[in-house]
């Protein structure tokens, strides 16, 4: 099977059907799937486009989706919004910086005024979206095949202090584990601690890439005109997230597994 991998799509339909174009997803004869590592909302301005491409492909059985932190957040967004609205009203939720308050008005349709006036009826339009119904239901922890993990933040592992420790039963780990996870720096857990899975590489998003490429190759800066998106191999990590809100380009990684 071929996989065209991704993450941290953001929204940005444009530029990730540009990125899959040239990639060529679309040409593809072989049998092949899109796998995309978390966070396929918030941020971009696209989200009404993004949601009916995912949901194409995964009625066509060509997605498989990796559960990012942004997909949490949407979950918590509306928890909050039913306890604090007054947070929403006056501009401070971290929702709205986050940008999944965004996702949610273009999915529904309804304006700022609307959906703080009339929060329960714009809760209900949230929860009837195909993205709510049918994408995160289809999401996942982690996707693996022989040779690579496909995950989010990183597989789980123990935290002691602030030392990280590799726990080879990290796949029967709890659902606050998982949660963990899909927040940690893949690249600084590979690195720094050597939190891998012996034999196979995992894929990551959540953390730039150029996080990587600055920190253990000291190559150019995190951000800037010297930094470095492209995607970083390192000791059992490929990271892949190009900040696509920061540089406008989505990263595809090609594997056959």
């Amino acid at each position: 099977m071929k996989y065209y991998v991704v993450s941290d799509v953001h929204g940005f339909y444009t530029p990730l059907v540009e990125a899959l174009t040239e990639a060529g997803f679309f040409k593809e004869t072989e049998p092949h799937k899109l796998i995309v590592c978390g966070d396929m909302m918030d941020r971009g301005r696209e989200a009404v486009k993004m949601q009916e491409f995912m949901l194409k492909l995964l009625e066509e059985d060509k997605l498989i989706f990796v559960k990012g932190n942004h997909e949490e957040l949407l979950e918590t967004m509306l928890r909050d919004l039913k306890e604090s609205r007054w947070e929403f009203e006056w501009g401070y939720s971290y929702h709205i910086s986050n940008g999944t308050w965004g996702t949610a008005l273009q999915l529904t349709g309804f304006t700022d005024g609307e959906a703080t006036r009339k929060y329960q009826e714009f809760i209900e339009k949230v929860k009837v979206t195909d993205f709510y119904t049918k994408l995160i239901p289809a999401s996942i922890d982690w996707y693996e095949t022989p040779n690579y993990i496909f995950v989010h933040g990183w597989i789980p592992c123990t935290k002691v202090g602030k030392k990280y420790i590799f726990n080879p039963d990290w796949r029967n780990s709890n659902s606050v584990q998982r949660h963990t996870a899909r927040w940690e720096n893949g690249m600084q857990l590979a690195e720094e601690f050597n939190i891998v899975e012996p034999n196979k590489k995992i894929v990551c998003g959540h953390w730039h890439a150029s996080f990587g490429h600055c920190a253990y190759e000291k190559k150019g800066s995190e951000f800037g005109k010297t930094a470095d998106f492209t995607p970083y191999y390192g000791n059992g990590v490929i990271a892949i997230d190009r900040c696509t809100a920061h540089t406008g380009k989505v990263n595809v990684l090609i594997v056959e597994d």
